[in-house]
């Protein structure tokens, strides 16, 4: 029989891909007075995986991504996605999104992102937000989905994740000593 226990917080990690790199700063710091203080914050990645996204937002797209110091429950994975997406709106522009806002959290064995989408791998939990399943850590590295987004499969990003993964470790050593 199994015995359920509480999971261990995870590291809260957002992506936020835009056209203009200036709103960079007034969404970080939205960002950092409702999460707190950013431990890693990655390079700009030009965003170019797809043009899906260029009708509502323009072109060319970059991606900053941060990983914050505070440690955060699972279950309020559906609730940060939603404050997201309201900042989403605030920003938009004609009924159109300016900034793209991807929050999701790092475990030591994946990496898991907030979507309002469902699909097969997606599991619903609440609020009408589905977690996605986009990495797993085996071996000593990511491994990626047969539904991994490209930009997540890069690797400067999985180099980048791999950063957030080591804080993360020393962080839950230094929580659960």
């Amino acid at each position: 029989m199994s015995i359920p226990r509480p999971p261990k917080p995870a590291k809260l990690v957002i992506g936020v891909f835009l056209n203009d790199k200036n709103l960079l700063e007034s969404l970080q710091n939205e960002l950092i007075a409702e999460f707190g203080q950013v431990d890693i914050i990655s390079q700009w990645f030009l965003f170019d995986y797809t043009s899906y996204y260029e009708p509502e937002m323009g072109s060319p797209l970059f991606r900053r991504m941060f990983a914050f110091n505070n440690l955060i429950e699972l279950t309020s994975l559906s609730q940060i996605k939603i404050f997201t997406n309201e900042i989403e709106a605030k920003y938009s522009k004609s009924g159109k999104r300016i900034a793209n806002i991807d929050p999701g959290y790092m475990l030591h064995e994946k990496f898991v992102l907030a979507t309002g989408k469902n699909f097969a791998h997606r599991i619903y939990i609440g609020n009408n937000i589905y977690a996605d399943l986009t990495l797993i850590y085996q071996n000593g590295e990511f491994q990626t989905l047969p539904w991994t987004y490209p930009d997540y499969a890069d690797e400067k990003m999985l180099s980048f994740l791999k950063n957030v993964r080591d804080k993360y470790v020393a962080d839950i050593k230094q929580d659960y000593k």
